[in-house]
C-alpha cells in the first residue's frame, strides 16, 4: 500500500510541522497563528478515501502549513494527478510553498492564494475536497461544493466532533441534506463524510400507446321521417 511506502522527505517534512504544531498548542500562540493541523491518523484516511474517489479535482480548503496537503498529495501520486488548496492567510502560504518545496512535491500541487469562495464556482468536476477552515465559513463553503460533486464525490469536514455544539445546525442540515449520504467518523477531531448520491431518474408519465387508446365513436345516421 502506498502508506506504507511514504518518501523519507515528506515524513521528515511531516515530522517538522507536527513538532510545530505541539509547541503552538503549549506556548500560547494565538490561535490563528497556530499550524491547527489533523493529527496523523485522520491524514491517512484522507489519503486513502482521496485515492479511491472518482475521476475528478481533489482540492483541499485552508491550507495551513501544508500538512493535510502531503497526506492528500501522497494521493494524488496515486491518482496520476494534481491538488489544488486554498489559503487565505500569506504567511501560512509562504510557510506551505516551504513544506512544498522540502517534501519535494511542488509540482504536485497547485497553491491558490486568497479566499476558496470566490473560486469553488471554477471547479464543476469535483472527486474529492478536504474543508478545514473557520467553523463560520463551513455552510458557505458547503453550498458551493456539493452541488460540483461528481456522483461518488467525497467532501471530507475536520473537526465535527470537537466543535459539535457551534457545527450543530451544519450538521444537522448535511445528514439532512438528500443530495448526499453523510457521516460522523470518530478519528482526530471528528470527520464528517459527505458523498454524493446518483441522481434519481426523472420520472416521465407515460402515454398510452396508439393501439390503447379507444377508439372514437361513430356517429349514427339521423333517419329523416317523410310528411
Amino acid at each position: 500500500m502506498f502508506l506504507e511506502n511514504i518518501p523519507e522527505a515528506i515524513q521528515a517534512r511531516m515530522r517538522e510541522l507536527e513538532a510545530i504544531d505541539e509547541r503552538d498548542r503549549n506556548d500560547g500562540t494565538p490561535q490563528l497563528k497556530r499550524l491547527r493541523q489533523i493529527p496523523p491518523e485522520s491524514g491517512n484516511i484522507l489519503a486513502l478515501l482521496a485515492a479511491a474517489a472518482p475521476k475528478g479535482d481533489v482540492l483541499e480548503i485552508g491550507t495551513s502549513a501544508g500538512y493535510s496537503s502531503l497526506w492528500l498529495i501522497l494521493a494524488c501520486q496515486q491518482r496520476a494527478g494534481k491538488l489544488t488548496t486554498f489559503e487565505l492567510l500569506p504567511e501560512k502560504v509562504e510557510l506551505a510553498k516551504q513544506t512544498f518545496a522540502s517534501a519535494g512535491v511542488a509540482a504536485f500541487v497547485n497553491q491558490i492564494h486568497g479566499d476558496a469562495r470566490g473560486h469553488l464556482k471554477e471547479y464543476d468536476e469535483v472527486a474529492f475536497c478536504f474543508l478545514d477552515v473557520e467553523k463560520e465559513m463551513y455552510q458557505e463553503c458547503y453550498d458551493l461544493v456539493v452541488p460540483n460533486l461528481v456522483t461518488g464525490g467525497l467532501l471530507i469536514v475536520d473537526n465535527v466532533v470537537s466543535h459539535a455544539e457551534e457545527l450543530e445546525k451544519f450538521l444537522a442540515q448535511a445528514q439532512d441534506d438528500q443530495r448526499v449520504d453523510a457521516v460522523v467518523l470518530p478519528v482526530g477531531k471528528g470527520l464528517l463524510v459527505v458523498n454524493k448520491r446518483k441522481p434519481l431518474p426523472v420520472e416521465v408519465e407515460e402515454t398510452p400507446a396508439e393501439e390503447d387508446k379507444p377508439a372514437p365513436k361513430k356517429k349514427r345516421a339521423r333517419k329523416s321521417s317523410k310528411k
